[in-house]
């Protein structure tokens, strides 16, 4: 149906390009932040949500079921004891809010720091999200280098004293520090403390976003929190998308009091989900060792699926960062590929993947990276998706040399 206004003489300046109709999966996906459909524990939850519906259920009449802006206490009591229990951090329930995903956390505090022209630091490969809203609250954006270990931190000391010498004073630095995005590594301890140290000599403020830190592969232990360093210089963000559900719009922010009072008022949207918030914390105060244990290991054979495709079809064209935890896979072809060229014809193949430019701060390093990722899909669905992704990225540029790889069936 048309509308009987011309809507376009009154829209507002600057809005984003508008939206396409939803479509269902195409067969092939290997974008977004999805989990396996398999390991949501459905009888788990309905259990969790009869219980707390019948103990707290009238709460629901009243906004933030009349327990204040913060979020509800239990889900608050235990984002800080599996903080501490897992994180090293030192935070009580009043040191909590709990916000409607990551994302809403990640535009309060943008909101909170950023002015337009402001410096912000952040790793050379980050999060498309936060790279996104930074960007549109008018940021600079100085890319900070990563190796296998995270950020480089003498690269980063030669950074804020150049900037330092131009008069620059960035407004903070932003970084993944464990199982980072895209590049799933994990900052070692070392480097966490020198990070600290940096930031407090040059008088930055550290924002961590820590969304992927419970999905650590088998074997794999992360160091403490940047915040269990230094609650002082660092404000810290988590979720509960990756553990439990994307879907259940719930994720929390770390600070002091001094911090948390202005962040909110930046939340404005009369309080998040309280019924997701009652279950989380319902079901998880039970049983979030056995869940996150088992996803974990389930992803792992997933991220073992990949990449043995990847090496079966690539070959030596394809290096790939080695993931220490997480859902996806940070890939790098050969300097002659520009994979945003490989966006449409795979799309036509039905593959949809991230092309690196749009996770990157600068798309002239990362034109030739992709990000490719595994937790929804099934191994087979997996196998037949890289294969593909080889067969179109070889048409269009003649890379990976077939007779490199093995046979295809």
């Amino acid at each position: 149906m048309d509308t009987t206004i011309d809507y376009t003489r009154l829209l507002s300046a600057d809005l984003p390009e508008p939206a396409a109709k939803w479509a269902p999966f195409p067969k092939y996906y290997f974008i977004g932040g999805n989990n396996d459909p398999t390991q949501i524990p459905i009888e788990g939850l309905i259990e969790a949500a009869a219980s707390v519906l019948r103990r707290d259920g009238a709460k629901l009449a009243i906004y933030n079921l009349g327990l204040g802006p913060q979020g509800y206490p239990p889900l608050r009591q235990f984002v800080a004891d599996k903080s501490a229990r897992t994180r090293g951090i030192r935070a009580a329930a009043d040191d909590v809010v709990i916000t409607t995903g990551s994302g809403q956390a990640i535009d309060m505090i943008s909101r909170m720091l950023i002015n337009p022209g402001d410096t912000i630091l952040t790793e050379e490969y980050c999060y498309q999200g936060a790279l996104n809203r930074f960007r549109k609250l008018g940021a600079t954006l100085v890319g900070m280098k990563l190796d296998s270990d995270g950020i480089v931190i003498d690269a980063l000391a030669q950074q804020l004293a150049d900037l330092q010498a131009r008069g620059i004073a960035p407004k903070f630095i932003y970084t993944i520090p464990t199982v980072q995005n895209p590049t799933a590594t994990i900052m070692p301890l070392e480097r966490r403390q020198a990070l600290v140290r940096l930031a407090r000599e040059h008088n930055v403020a550290i924002f961590e976003d820590e969304c992927y830190a419970d999905l650590l592969l088998d074997g794999i232990e992360a160091p403490p929190a940047l915040y269990a360093l230094d609650p002082g210089c660092v404000i810290h963000i988590g979720s509960f998308s990756k553990s439990l559900a994307p879907a259940l719009r719930l994720g929390f922010i770390i600070a002091p009091w001094p911090v948390i009072s202005r962040l909110l008022p930046l939340k404005g949207d009369s309080g998040t989900g309280a019924l997701d918030q009652m279950v989380v914390a319902e079901y998880f105060g039970k049983h979030f060792d056995r869940h996150v244990g088992h996803l974990n290991t389930v992803l792992h054979d997933k991220l073992q699926t990949m990449v043995e495709a990847v090496a079966q079809e690539f070959g030596a064209a394809a290096e790939c960062w080695a993931p220490k935890g997480g859902i996806f896979l940070w890939i790098r072809l050969p300097e002659s590929v520009d994979v945003r060229k490989l966006v449409k014809p795979a799309a036509e193949a039905g593959i949809v993947f991230n092309p690196g430019p749009d996770w990157a701060v600068s798309p002239d390093n990362s034109f030739n990276s992709l990000r490719l990722c595994f937790a929804m899909p099934d191994k087979q669905t997996i196998r037949d998706g890289v294969a593909e992704l080889a067969r179109v990225c070889y048409e269009q540029t003649g890379i990976p040399m077939r007779s490199g790889n093995v046979p295809r069936r």
